[in-house]
């Protein structure tokens, strides 16, 4: 058997604006698109993400607390050095993502918040 990874799905609320998000970060095409749910993949064809509505989305709460809608998983992109991990940074600001208050004092990454909530991060990666 031979089971590959292929796509990360996340719940949203708002398609059109994760999908933004994500294709202007990645410069991912889309693949797949029906009203509820968006696959984007990568330019290799190896793995995508996907993002499904759910009208009852509630985005999650990080660093997680307690009796708090909880993150379910992150994801992490690659950068080359510090001086990619800054110009990755500000390009998913300008995409409109925001910084976490809480870095855990680590230089080798920098972890944000997708326009829908979703935690991921830039991480210097070898």
């Amino acid at each position: 058997m031979d089971v590959k990874f292929k796509t990360v799905i996340l719940e949203c609320s708002d398609i059109p604006q994760l999908q933004s998000f994500y294709t202007g970060l990645l410069h991912w095409p889309v693949v797949f698109a029906e009203e509820t749910f968006v696959r984007i993949q990568s330019n290799q064809g190896e793995v995508g993400i996907a993002f499904q509505y759910d009208e009852d989305y509630i985005p999650p709460i990080w660093p997680s607390q307690p009796g708090q809608q909880q993150m379910m998983a992150h994801l992490d992109f690659a950068v080359a050095d510090k001086d990619e991990l800054k110009e990755a940074t500000e390009n998913a600001i300008e995409l409109g993502a925001k910084i976490t208050d809480e870095q855990y004092g680590r230089e080798e990454w920098v972890t944000m918040i997708d326009p829908a909530g979703h935690p991921f991060c830039f991480v210097i990666w070898d």
